[in-house]
């Protein structure tokens, strides 16, 4: 069961799908599929491809779609593979998303991300959320730590910002930005989004 910050954080990022007008989606990382199964639930889109790295959250997910009844089952395919190698995956998608994924991967892999999705894959948009880093105080979450034992990183939101800005530019894309979950408007919310479009579609 999601939580409210998670929630309203799956809220904003599939009001951001709507708002591209995206039917066929590659979700990266999806997990135990919190946001997929939503996806799977909604008519408005055609499919999506959850790309997951552990066989044991991929089966948990598999389960869960099979509870979702089959026309939620037939707009899915799940793939067994690494975040920097889903790229393959991504295919026709009009969106790719990942939702709080980043931060568990080294900072040195990032380039490598960057390369196969935006300057390989080139899908039409990118949706990525991460923890805001400023926010933790206000979540309990100590100085020293971060929010989760498996994040590599946690950015402020001018290091979120200033990085998707300049992946976005070098590959050719436009970036816009969202705070999310509980926004304070001296801190931001729990979460930040940004969204890249392809420039010229």
């Amino acid at each position: 069961m999601p939580t409210p910050l998670h929630a309203e954080r799956l809220d904003a990022v599939h009001d951001a799908l709507r708002a591209l007008g995206a039917r066929r989606i590659a979700d990266l990382g999806c997990g135990d599929g919190d946001f997929l199964i939503r996806l799977a639930q909604d008519e408005t889109i055609d499919h999506i491809t959850g790309v997951e790295i552990s066989r044991a959250r991929l089966d948990a997910l598999a389960a869960r779609l099979a509870q979702a009844g089959p026309e939620a089952q037939a707009r899915v395919t799940l793939r067994h593979d690494t975040l920097i190698e889903a790229g393959r995956w991504i295919g026709e998608a009009d969106c790719v998303v990942m939702v709080e994924v980043i931060e568990h991967l080294a900072p040195a892999e990032l380039g490598r991300l960057e390369r196969r999705i935006l300057h390989e894959a080139r899908p039409p948009a990118l949706i990525l959320t991460t923890p805001n880093a400023e926010y933790n105080a206000r979540l309990g979450v100590p100085a020293h730590r971060f929010r989760h034992p498996g994040h590599r990183f946690e950015w402020s939101r001018a290091q979120f910002r200033d990085w998707a800005r300049r992946v976005a530019r070098r590959a050719g894309y436009g970036a816009g930005f969202q705070d999310m979950g509980g926004v304070d408007p001296d801190i931001g919310g729990a979460s930040q989004m940004a969204i890249l479009i392809r420039h010229g579609g």
